[in-house]
């Protein structure tokens, strides 16, 4: 009903509606309709006269009179009056126009909207123009459009006409004295048209540094359209008639409907305006794909409402394109309960098949006939969307749209939206009924169910007259059904199972085996590139496929070509916390968090909190340890040790109660790679580029142990639950056996080899999830391996990156795994799926970093820390961090946090002075 409200000119009785489809409105002249009433008395009416490609519309100003249409395939006879004027010697003057007709159509008597009346029979009308000078032009178009009308072929008729609108158009240009300010300057001009549900209309589109402009050929609905490029805030690209020919722009967030849309004539014009807007709009608004809003979505930052609307306008849906219009699903199966149980699963629809499969028996006739079927093969007749499916629901408030569709009629009374119940129980047992609803059914708006208007829509059988769509039981008033199908979209039960319905619609079982094995097959010509229209030669063949298709409806683009992963439902979480039960997260002051507590014992609400901060980070201490850069840092659990791993192949150990260096320990001569401490703070493990992996005990002051058990240079360790996670550039990475408490003993223990993961390149880096159930690995070639370490197998491989991956982490929901790699980007990969999420480029590479699934916290070659925000895509803080380049972090569940600090982030550097160093800040 968007579309309906921003089109609406109530002042005006004539609209583009009254145009038969794929018509054009040409010109319009004032007009008098002279009647002869049979003697000598005439009767003139004045009005406006259109002339249109396939009929003359005649709009009296009179609102008492009706609206006079003459199709000019009707006409038999259109020539001048000439002035009767005795004098031989006087030139002959055309003073009107005469039209002789075998029917017209009368539309809106008394103003009435209503079906239209048809007068069938010869009758002959008499129009004077009020420029009697423009008559003989006036007749000459309608004789040129006249001819083309009456052409056998559909084809010649439609070419016929296309070349009178492009001379037209090509006559014509846009005028720059429409332009809102004299110092605009122009970028480019082209032909097209704007389009509004079921009508188009050609004009001049004109684009400035300040506005994009639109002047319709015929002036209507006004002289011109403009919309301000800083007021837009969204633009797609459209296909239109099966054409990539479309450019709608938005100028807000959240509207159904566009400011404008529109179809220009050739590819390269439409992807100009895009280019120069997208260009314009470049630091105002961030691109968002289908890959970004499913983040949004799992992690619930917009709702079910919100992200299906997305969707439908990355697949080519708008409210401007009936063919094409937004499609939601029936979430609600209960239509006849008096109460609406949403606790209650069998209350809903199973989103996981499509309406022609929700009833079994349907579906196997169905199926019988789909086995018996030549090539190409389709499971339904119909369609889930089409314009006739929209109108059937939005006729109460858009009734000259059904006109209009259906050549000036209503659908009959019993077929019309009668009511919710009637409507479902058909779509699940009807032959030919599969559609889906509108996203009307989940706003706020409920004038679409009442008959407001008073329309005469007809009588049902026995009598009753058509009125407001009937209300289930459990539903007191429309306002109260719209208000629960809100709640039941947004309800536990469909938020866990809408994946399932977007596949079918927008996904990876949209098409293909896939969508054979799901029973979601629909006719081959619904889909985009299903056909190639400009390869049709024969005219009249190509304009009748591209009717069928738009009547009929079309499958949306499709968005994914991988299971959509399941939305994120929040965890029950304890309402009692100190200081009060009530307390929201922003009341929590930092001493309600333990001294002694470190991160990962943290509450989820401390957790939020102290990522809500994290841009205050502020440098608290500074030191330099090492002559090389370090490679690795680790903190004991009480926070008063850090031990630090470099390339200078010495392990430290810097005390921060005496802020001094207390040990240096060499195990080789070459580089140490990474470091970790295993639980109760007795043993550190190193690695190392000499192959091996040390066990140093802080108890002992020795090196325990030592495990040479890879080829080539160790560049990463793990721990978790008594297994150990050696990575290497030999292209595996081992598991281990390693209890801590036989490690951290005097004697000497076997480690035994459990697992060992083969990968195509070498293993830069690896990272586990808080449950140590998966293991996700980054190789030098840019490739992300996540495995299930219960059983050691593969689940997923994707190519992220274009070079070496420097970290890898998974979010704390284990839901999504986040890299960044020396092209300088960060990438986020759905675990549940391996789909590349969303990729977020920097202006250098990102070495290290940690996160809480949204907001990242990371360090590169600046040495700064950057907090981005991982949905937006963009940095929000950049905050002093090393004079040189940062790669390594401490994970924040080994630090305690001092007195006045409410947590801690190690951090760790290669300084320009060659002195490495690390750093510990606060909040």
């Amino acid at each position: 009903m968007a579309f309906i409200r921003k089109k609406e000119r109530p002042k005006e009785r004539f609209s583009l509606l009254l145009l038969d489809l794929e018509e054009y409105y040409f010109e319009q002249h004032t007009a008098y309709n002279v009647i002869s009433n049979g003697t000598n008395q005439k009767r003139r009416i004045r009005g406006s006269l259109k002339i249109c490609s396939k009929s003359i519309i005649f709009e009296p100003e009179p609102a008492a009179e009706p609206i006079l249409k003459i199709p000019l395939r009707d006409c038999k006879l259109i020539e001048g009056v000439e002035e009767n004027d005795q004098n031989p010697f006087n030139e002959s003057k055309l003073v009107g126009l005469s039209i002789a007709c075998k029917q017209v159509f009368l539309i809106k008597e008394s103003n009435i909207v209503a079906p239209y009346r048809i007068e069938r029979g010869d009758q002959r009308f008499f129009f004077q123009l009020d420029l009697s000078r423009k008559t003989e032009d006036v007749i000459q178009t309608l004789l040129q459009l006249h001819r083309a009308s009456c052409l056998n072929k559909l084809g010649d008729q439609t070419a016929m006409i296309a070349a009178n609108l492009q001379s037209r158009l090509a006559r014509t240009s846009f005028d720059k004295n429409s332009f809102q300010s004299v110092s605009e300057k122009p970028h480019m001009e082209c032909e097209a048209e704007m389009v509004t549900p079921l009508v188009t209309n050609p004009g001049h589109v004109c684009i400035t540094d300040q506005n994009l402009y639109f002047q319709p050929l015929n002036g209507y609905p006004e002289q011109v359209v403009k919309i301000m490029l800083h007021s837009v805030r969204r633009i797609y690209k459209r296909r239109h008639g099966l054409r990539p020919l479309g450019l709608e722009v938005f100028c807000s967030e959240n509207d159904l409907c566009s400011d404008i849309y529109l179809k220009v004539y050739n590819t390269k014009d439409r992807d100009e305006l895009y280019y120069y807007i997208a260009t314009f709009l470049e630091n105002h608004m961030v691109e968002q794909t289908a890959e970004s809003y499913m983040l949004q979505w799992q992690r619930g930052h917009i709702s079910n409402y919100q992200y299906l609307l997305h969707l439908n306008n990355l697949a080519d849906r708008s409210c401007n394109d009936l063919s094409q219009y937004p499609v939601f699903p029936w979430v609600i199966a209960d239509y006849t309960s008096t109460e609406l149980d949403l606790r209650n699963p069998a209350s809903f629809r199973d989103l996981s098949k499509p309406v022609g499969a929700l009833n079994k028996e349907r579906l196997e006739r169905l199926l019988a006939r789909y086995r018996d079927m030549p090539d190409p093969k389709f499971m339904y007749g119909s369609h889930y969307s089409s314009p006739g499916y929209v109108l059937f629901y939005l006729v109460r408030v858009a009734p000259e749209y059904m006109l209009c569709l259906q050549n000036g009629r209503y659908d009959h009374a019993d077929r019309m939206f009668n009511s919710i119940s009637e409507t479902w129980k058909n779509c699940l047992e009807g032959a030919t009924d599969f559609k889906e609803l509108i996203p009307e059914f989940y706003g706020n708006d409920a004038s679409f169910l009442e008959n407001n208007l008073n329309l005469d829509l007809g009588k049902r059988q026995g009598g009753r007259m058509v009125g407001d769509v009937s209300m289930p039981p459990w539903a007191s008033d429309t306002r109260d059904f719209l208000q629960k199908c809100q709640q039941a979209l947004e309800s536990q039960y469909v938020s866990e199972h809408l994946h399932e319905w977007i596949d079918l619609i927008f996904g990876y079982k949209q098409r293909g085996s896939e969508a054979i094995g799901a029973h979601n097959v629909f006719h081959p010509l619904t889909y985009e590139g299903g056909i190639d229209c400009d390869s049709i030669e024969d005219p009249d063949q190509k304009i009748a496929m591209l009717t069928q298709i738009l009547e009929f409806g079309q499958t949306p683009k499709q968005l994914f070509t991988t299971p959509h992963p399941q939305r994120i439902m929040p965890r029950f979480q304890s309402m009692s916390r100190t200081p009060s039960q009530n307390a929201s997260l922003s009341e929590l002051s930092p001493a309600s968090i333990s001294e002694d507590s470190s991160f990962e014992d943290l509450t989820e609400e401390s957790r939020k909190m102290a990522w809500n901060h994290m841009s205050k980070l502020k440098m608290v201490a500074d030191h330099k340890i090492h002559k090389e850069a370090i490679t690795g840092i680790a903190v004991t659990r009480a926070g008063l040790s850090v031990f630090t791993s470099s390339q200078d192949s010495t392990l430290k150990m810097f005390s921060k109660d005496s802020s001094s260096l207390q040990r240096s320990i060499s195990f080789s001569n070459m580089a140490l790679s990474s470091c970790l401490i295993l639980p109760e703070d007795a043993t550190v493990v190193c690695s190392s580029w000499d192959n091996n992996v040390y066990f140093y005990s802080i108890a002992y002051g020795r090196r325990q142990d030592t495990i040479m058990g890879h080829d080539d240079a160790v560049s990463k360790v793990c721990w978790k639950e008594n297994r150990l996670y050696t990575a290497s550039w030999d292209s595996t990475v081992k598991v281990w056996r390693c209890i801590a408490a036989e490690v951290s003993s005097s004697r000497r223990g076997p480690f035994e080899l459990l697992a060992e993961l083969e990968h195509d390149a070498g293993v830069n880096t690896i990272s586990l999830n808080q449950a140590g159930t998966l293991l996700a690995s980054g190789t030098k070639e840019g490739a992300i391996s996540i495995w299930d370490t219960s059983n050691s197998s593969l689940v997923h491989q994707i190519q992220c990156h274009s070079g070496k991956i420097h970290d890898i982490a998974f979010s704390p929901d284990s839901r999504h795994v986040l890299s960044s790699g020396e092209d300088c980007s960060l990438k986020v990969v759905d675990v549940q799926t391996g789909m590349l999420l969303s990729s977020v480029a920097a202006d250098e590479p990102q070495r290290c970093f940690c996160w809480d699934g949204n907001t990242v916290l990371s360090g590169g070659g600046t040495g700064d820390l950057l907090v981005w925000d991982i949905m937006a895509g963009r940095v929000t803080h950049r905050i002093p961090g090393h004079s040189g380049m940062m790669i390594n972090k401490a994970p924040y569940r080994r630090v305690r946090r001092p007195k006045g600090c409410m947590y801690q982030v190690y951090m760790c550097n290669v300084p320009r002075n060659g002195f490495a160093e690390f750093a510990v800040s606060g909040a």
